[in-house]
């Protein structure tokens, strides 16, 4: 009885850790049940299939590129130069059509603002200090000291009366000046 226990042991301790194992992402992966999505960003478009001229084909090589499909860097050139194209591309874009020519009136891009460089700085200027504002005050809730030095009115009437006594001009010596110590980070919180 004590053999039969024992092995049930061993079996639910072992049921145990592959539950336990198949909840982990690296466990899932390593096992193959986990899911694999796939890259995004490695997906290209292919180029259509066409007959060739002479019915002349050769079975495709691994690791060699296709020669009717052009590579991802100049694709993705010509679609940010535009230097490749038809002339009647070209065309299209010098001459617009006359609904073109009309929405462009209506939205006013025919006459320009030459100041709109100003305009556009002085409006991010606002906003720019607005900003500062909010942020400011979320990020430094506590309040400014005020600027200055704040004078130590009884230690400053006796060093009056006493150049006054010798006979020394009121500026001979230091202003008595109150030094405020530094608040600690969380000093006014609690």
């Amino acid at each position: 009885m004590t053999r039969f226990s024992g092995s049930i042991r061993y079996v639910l301790l072992a049921i145990v850790a592959l539950l336990t194992l198949s909840a982990c992402d690296g466990a899932r992966d390593a096992i193959g049940i986990g899911k694999q999505s796939p890259d995004e960003f490695a997906v290209v478009t292919r180029a259509p299939l066409s007959m060739p001229p002479d019915y002349g084909l050769r079975p495709p090589r691994p690791d060699v590129e296709r020669p009717q499909e052009a590579s991802v860097k100049e694709s993705a050139r010509d679609l940010l130069v535009k230097s490749s194209g038809s002339s009647a591309k070209r065309q299209a874009s010098v001459d617009p059509s006359k609904g073109e020519t009309a929405l462009l009136a209506k939205a006013g891009a025919t006459n320009p603002d030459p100041q709109i460089r100003r305009a556009i700085n002085r409006e991010s200027s606002i906003l720019a200090t607005e900003d500062d504002s909010f942020a400011d005050s979320l990020i430094f809730w506590l309040d400014k000291p005020p600027p200055g030095a704040v004078v130590d009115a009884a230690a400053e009437q006796k060093r009056l009366r006493e150049n006054a006594g010798l006979g020394d001009a009121p500026t001979k010596g230091r202003t008595p000046q109150i030094v405020r110590k530094p608040k600690g980070w969380l000093e006014g919180i609690f």
